[in-house]
């Protein structure tokens, strides 16, 4: 099961050295497959995703992504983008420039647009409860989204904080887990 770590300023600060050094930490105290830098808030936004991107491939993570710019994304190397709900008629502009897409759904309606426009892989959430994203939507949903869609990757997303919910998740078939809180 994949191991997905995203960043927030919230947990990871916008200093610039400080950021580098809770990444640093955090990468090696966990094995993460697969990084998102996402930072909605600060000024200098371009400066960490180019120390992020740096620090993820020293520590060799498979798939370094910068959430929702794909032109960022390619700018500074990353191989990777996360697309917010909001953004699936970019998958294919996305992806023209040689990007591994992720995007966030939330219900079966958002797989179906993934799986038409040909994403990657999807997050699928919130599993468990997580601050301001709505009602959870659990592990029994988590399991019909796969039944129902067995051909994509998804990765469960939300409230994942716990050793016993990681577990509850790797007894499904999901690609993977993703979460802000549960590395630091």
């Amino acid at each position: 099961m994949k191991k997905y770590l995203i960043t927030d300023p919230l947990y990871y600060t916008n200093n610039e050295k400080l950021f580098a050094n809770k990444l640093e930490k955090t990468l090696l105290n966990n094995k993460i497959d697969i990084a998102c830098f996402r930072d909605k808030e600060s000024s200098n936004f371009k400066n960490l995703a180019k120390i992020f991107v740096d620090i993820c491939k020293e520590h060799k993570v498979e798939k370094i992504l910068i959430n929702s710019d794909y032109n960022l994304a390619k700018q500074l190397g990353a191989n990777g983008v996360h697309l917010n709900s909001q953004q699936f008629n970019q998958i294919s502009q996305a992806k023209s420039l040689d990007l591994y897409v992720i995007i966030s759904c939330h219900n079966l309606d958002d797989i179906e647009q993934a799986q038409k426009y040909y994403a990657n892989c999807i997050t699928y959430s919130p599993i468990f409860d997580s601050p301001n994203k709505g009602k959870a939507k659990g592990i029994s949903m988590l399991k019909e989204a796969m039944e129902i869609y067995e051909d994509m990757d998804i990765i469960a997303l939300g409230g994942i904080i716990s050793k016993e919910q990681i577990k509850q998740i790797s007894n499904t078939k999901a690609y993977g887990f993703a979460s802000i809180r549960y590395f630091i």
